[in-house]
């Protein structure tokens, strides 16, 4: 048969029926997912559960140079959902929380890049081509927003302009902030009309071509770029174990998380691992699936470093991400069950998405504290016994 692309009733219809999964999927109204993707079949359950957490939370807002600023801090329980099949994971979440106490969040940046290439007849026009760029960020600002082209997007905003020269390349790292939204669909149509539009017509030298993402970037592709400046939300959570808490809570000592911290550093350099954590994957990933973020980017999103070391009467601990790529608006986040997951921690629609990086964080904090834990026991044998035990949870 001719597979069937549009996703009106009759043409779902088909796809279930030539794969015979229809009778799996009548019971869901596949209305409100027909602008989620193409050639829609129907659609994938996955169980959710919630975690409690209690966040020292940031406010935050952007100044006119792109800028995060804090506004305020409070403090609250969020219950944070998480969609996943990993068995022992929301039990090894909670465990952490509980041991940590209150996790302090903080935001520190907010970019989302596109790195274009524009390769040019020789290295001497490419750096012709990088030192005019430099100079031009203003003007391209002011190009963008005087633009009438109904494509372009006036929620991405252009903050910096950085080029790097490699033969006869001229890379350009255009660097956005997008609002509530992740940003990639608004950024590429903005990136692309400042190639075509601006350089290609107006640079002093002509670029023999021009290429949209050249992977300068780190666009779903984890990269020491992205590890080092971000792509998204830089955010940091911490908290500080007490000695009873590790002992009564983790059922280890702190002497034993320093014991493990020291060595898995060193075998995340030994290794050239670009991300330095434990497991930070897994509670990204489940939050993403319960909220509608793009699964694509969980690779790169839960980059992240790691910190632990002895504190009088306790262990300080700490994760950072470089760039969570989320969005509280557009996308997936419109989807039923998705929008209703998000607006149960707050953060559904805009001026949210500063609270959302600060809770993936916190959440993905409280998971390595207690998978840390779990490994830093004689033997691992805690890690062991969690695997043996709910790994096959059914």
């Amino acid at each position: 048969m001719r597979w069937p692309r549009k996703n009106d009733a009759q043409s779902i219809r088909a796809r279930q029926e030539a794969l015979g999964v229809d009778g799996l999927v009548t019971s869901i109204d596949l209305e409100p997912f027909v602008g989620a993707a193409e050639a829609l079949t129907g659609v994938a359950v996955i169980p959710v559960s919630v975690v409690p957490l209690t966040i020292d939370l940031g406010a935050y807002e952007l100044d006119e140079a792109g800028a995060v600023r804090e506004t305020g801090r409070a403090t609250e329980t969020v219950y944070v959902p998480l969609a996943h099949t990993e068995g022992g994971l929301t039990v090894s979440m909670t465990r952490g929380a509980t041991a940590a106490g209150t996790i302090s969040t903080h935001v520190l940046h907010d970019r989302i890049t596109r790195a274009s290439c524009f390769v040019c007849k020789n290295a001497g026009q490419a750096v012709q081509l990088a030192n005019w760029l430099e100079g031009e960020a203003d003007a391209l600002r002011a190009w963008l927003a005087e633009s009438e082209d109904p494509f372009l997007s006036k929620y991405a905003r252009l903050r910096e302009v950085t080029t790097h020269v490699v033969g006869p390349m001229c890379h350009v790292l255009w660097a956005w902030t997008t609002g509530d939204a992740v940003g990639p669909n608004m950024m590429t149509r903005n990136s692309y009309a400042l190639n075509m539009g601006y350089v290609m017509e107006r640079a002093p030298v002509k670029p023999e071509r021009a290429i949209l993402e050249a992977n300068m970037g780190g666009d779903k592709k984890p990269s020491f770029q992205y590890f080092q400046h971000g792509h998204g939300k830089t955010v940091i959570a911490e908290c500080t174990l007490s000695d009873e808490a590790i002992r009564r809570v983790l059922r280890t000592t702190a002497e034993d998380l320093e014991a493990l911290a020291w060595a898995g550093t060193h075998g995340a350099v030994a290794s050239g691992m670009q991300s330095v954590a434990f497991t930070p994957a897994s509670a990204v990933a489940a939050i993403f699936a319960a909220t509608g973020q793009d699964i694509g980017m969980v690779g790169t999103s839960s980059m992240a470093h790691g910190t632990g070391r002895r504190t009088e009467g306790g262990f300080h601990c700490s994760i950072r991400f470089p760039g969570l790529e989320i969005g509280t608006v557009g996308g997936g986040t419109t989807l039923p069950s998705a929008r209703d997951w998000l607006a149960s921690i707050d953060c559904a629609g805009p001026g949210k998405v500063y609270r959302f990086a600060q809770i993936v964080a916190a959440a993905a904090l409280a998971l390595e504290i207690s998978a840390s834990a779990a490994m830093a026991t004689a033997g691992s044998e805690n890690f062991f016994r969690a695997h043996h035990e709910r790994g096959g949870l059914r």
